[in-house]
Parts: structure tokens; C-alpha cells; sequence
């Protein structure tokens, strides 16, 4: 096949380029900046540089269309939040390119995490306690029931912008920084000491076709996962299947849930409908069949399996205090590093100019690196510029469909 892999800043779009590209696939990369690391691996045929998504939809779309009709692209894969733009306006994208994504309504289902909650009830899948407010009043009220608590936008990603008053991240965002709207609501939880557990799958037609379930083995500043460990399946696979089966059941797409070991089991706590680091622990070989459904049962990561991003552990040396130093030793030199034996040292020599990218543009807008890196390619819950009226009218369901 001939694909389009698109906002390859992200290692996990990096490393789905590789494996692609590995099997025999024919990779092209494209993202808003001209250093995204998977734009300049060595197993992408060339690259594209567009328009941003958010920013600038009807270029963005305008550009894609010319390079899928150019080179003859027979599938898109996005990677991170244009999976939005591409589909509300997959019908201005040339007939006969396939989108690995699902309907618009079902994305915005699905990323709405107070949206996302009702779905996963009515799913059958264990949820927290949630409460949803929409004004600063609410929210100050709702956090002094709870001790212990953690609120986070219905619109957010990455471990960005938490308010939470226990744990490392504890006071890190002031109260008053944070302002609810009925727009742009806030979930407040009780805050669980359980780990973090998460998962990514690839879906088509409704089924599950590969899984991975990893925890957090090393942490970017307390919040993003910079190294992975792979473990037992068997109830992320099963709440996944369930949740697409609640959703859509001729779903096709990927999906990244994020779940809280509670100690008497897993409650989910959001999903990102695009792929995470968990693509990094299966096999290109297993890849590629799940993406065309060419499997009999989901292929799944094999528990104990480790892999680190090790730019972002060295980074993260720097930013921890002296004590964390051991974890990050320990992760260098016996986890294997998610470009270990691919020989494509050239992409990762632009890992670098990513960080910087991010960093320029936090210091313009006085944002944290982590929300600025992907500030161009986000979606919040906006009415997109050229959407339909279906499309408008499922996003207004959700909006009313909150728990």
C-alpha cells in the first residue's frame, strides 16, 4: 500500500513509519514544521510539510488532497489530533483514499472525556466517581468534598494542565487558573494512589485486531510516559472491545485508553482516539496485519516487554531531583530504546529540533513544552471550518450528552 502518516513529530508516528516501511509499504510523513522526526526517517519515500489543522483546516485539507492525488495515497493514518479535521472533512479528501478513522460524531464522543464517561457506563466498563462542572463556583465547590482530588478540561491531553492537590503535581496549576465553561467543562475525581495503566488498539470493522496494555515505567515531569513496560492484557482488551461495540460496532480506527488501578480492579479514566507509545511494543509484522484486519484474534504485546524514549530520559535527568537519578540510570542502560535496531539514526537526530519547536512556541505563548508541541494539531471541542451539518449536529449531541 502507499500511506500517509501524518503529524510525525511523535515517536509513535515515527515508529509506525518504520515498521510500515519495513514490510514493504511504500511511507510518506507529513506534519505543520519541516523537523518532525518521522518526516526525515529513512523508511519514508518523502514527506510533506502543511498547514496547521487547527489554524488553517481548509490549506491543511487543500494540501493533503494534492499530495494523496500526487502520489497516489491509498490510505491516511493520523497520529494525533488532525484525526479531528481529517474527519470531518473526509468528503473533500479524493475519492477512494481511506481514512484510518472513524466517523467525526464518533471521535468527538469519544475525546470528550465527560462524554466518554457516560459512554464507558453504559458500556458495562468500571468508571470513577466523576463530577462535571462548568463554571469556577462549581469547580471550588466540588473539589473541597473531596480530601483528595484531580480535575482535568474535558478537552486535554498529555498530562497537561492538571489540578490536583496530591502527588508530584500537587498545587503545580493554581486554582485560579483554571475557568470551567458549559464550552469547555472540568471532570473532578477523587484522587486514587493506584498506578496508571494504559492500552492501545487497532480496530477495523469492530473488532480489535492488536492490543497493548503498558504502565508507565519512567515519566516526563510526573505526567507524559517516556518509558514502557508491557503487562497482562486481558481486561483492557476486553473493556476495549466492549467500549467499540457500545460506540460503533463497524468502527474502524485507533484508540488509547488510559485506565486507574483502584487495587480492587481497573476503572478508565479517558480515551485519546488516535495511537499512544503502545504502538511501540508490537511487532511491525503484527502491525501490519491489524491494520488490514488480516487476523483471526487480536495480536497482543507480550507481557514484560520494555521499551524507552532515551532523549526523553536524559531530559528528564535534568529536570528530576538527584535521588530519581538511579531510575533514569537504571532505564539507559537496560531498556532498549524505541530506535534500537531500526539503523535510521538520521530521524533521530532531528528529535532535538521537536523539543525546541515546542519550546519557541511555549515561549511565545507562555505554555508548557508538552501543550505546546501540539498547540497547532489539537481540537477542543470547536465547530471545524467546513464541517457538515451531520457532523455539526452529532457534535452539539455530544455536548448534550455529558454526564
Amino acid at each position: 500500500m502507499r500511506i500517509l502518516v501524518t503529524s510525525s513529530r511523535n515517536t509513535f508516528a515515527l515508529d509506525l513509519i518504520r515498521k510500515l516501511g519495513s514490510i514493504g509499504h511504500t511511507v510518506y510523513a507529513s506534519d505543520t514544521y519541516g523537523g518532525a522526526v518521522g518526516s526525515h526517517s529513512r523508511f519514508a519515500a518523502g514527506h510533506l510539510v502543511t498547514s496547521s489543522p487547527r489554524f488553517a483546516t481548509d490549506a491543511f485539507i487543500a494540501e493533503v488532497s494534492a499530495f494523496v492525488t500526487a502520489h497516489e495515497i491509498d490510505v491516511i493514518i493520523p497520529t494525533f489530533e488532525e484525526v479531528f479535521y481529517l474527519a470531518a472533512r473526509r468528503s473533500d479528501l479524493p475519492e477512494g483514499v481511506r481514512v484510518l478513522t472513524g466517523t467525526f460524531g464518533d471521535l468527538a464522543r469519544l475525546h470528550d472525556k465527560a462524554s466518554f464517561q457516560r459512554l464507558a457506563e453504559d458500556a458495562g466498563v468500571p468508571i470513577p466517581e466523576t463530577v462535571v462542572v462548568t463554571s469556577d463556583e462549581e469547580l471550588v465547590e466540588t473539589i473541597a468534598r473531596f480530601p483528595r482530588y484531580f480535575a482535568r478540561a474535558a478537552f486535554s491531553r498529555g498530562g497537561v494542565g492538571l489540578l490536583t492537590n496530591t502527588g508530584p503535581l500537587a498545587g503545580k496549576t493554581p486554582v485560579d487558573q483554571c475557568h470551567p465553561t458549559p464550552e469547555q467543562p472540568w471532570l473532578v475525581q477523587p484522587f486514587v494512589d493506584g498506578p496508571m495503566v494504559c492500552s492501545y488498539s487497532i480496530i477495523v470493522e469492530g473488532r480489535v485486531t492488536a492490543h497493548t496494555t503498558y504502565v508507565a515505567a519512567e515519566q516526563w515531569a510526573h505526567s507524559t510516559a517516556i518509558a514502557f513496560l508491557a503487562v497482562d492484557s486481558t481486561d483492557t482488551l476486553a473493556y476495549a472491545q466492549r467500549i467499540v461495540d457500545a460506540l460503533d460496532p463497524g468502527f474502524t480506527g485507533q484508540l488509547s485508553f488510559d485506565f486507574v488501578d483502584h487495587g480492587d480492579g481497573l476503572r478508565i479514566i479517558e480515551c485519546n482516539p488516535r495511537p499512544t507509545n503502545g504502538i511501540i511494543l508490537l511487532d511491525a509484522a503484527d502491525v501490519g496485519r491489524a491494520l488490514t484486519g488480516d487476523v483471526d484474534e487480536p495480536v497482543v504485546a507480550e507481557p514484560g516487554a520494555e521499551r524507552e524514549i532515551t532523549l526523553a530520559v536524559v531530559a528528564d535527568c535534568f529536570a528530576e531531583p538527584l535521588s530519581h537519578l538511579p531510575t533514569s540510570l537504571h532505564d539507559l542502560l537496560h531498556v532498549k530504546d524505541v530506535g534500537s535496531g531500526w539503523h535510521d539514526s538520521l530521524a533521530m537526530m532531528w528529535s532535538p529540533a521537536t523539543i525546541v519547536h515546542g519550546a519557541k512556541i511555549q515561549h511565545g505563548d507562555r505554555k508548557e513544552i508538552l501543550a505546546a508541541l501540539g498547540d497547532d494539531i489539537v481540537w477542543n471541542g470547536e465547530p471545524i471550518d467546513g464541517m457538515s451539518s451531520a457532523d455539526a449536529a452529532a457534535l452539539d449531541t455530544v455536548h448534550a450528552g455529558r454526564v
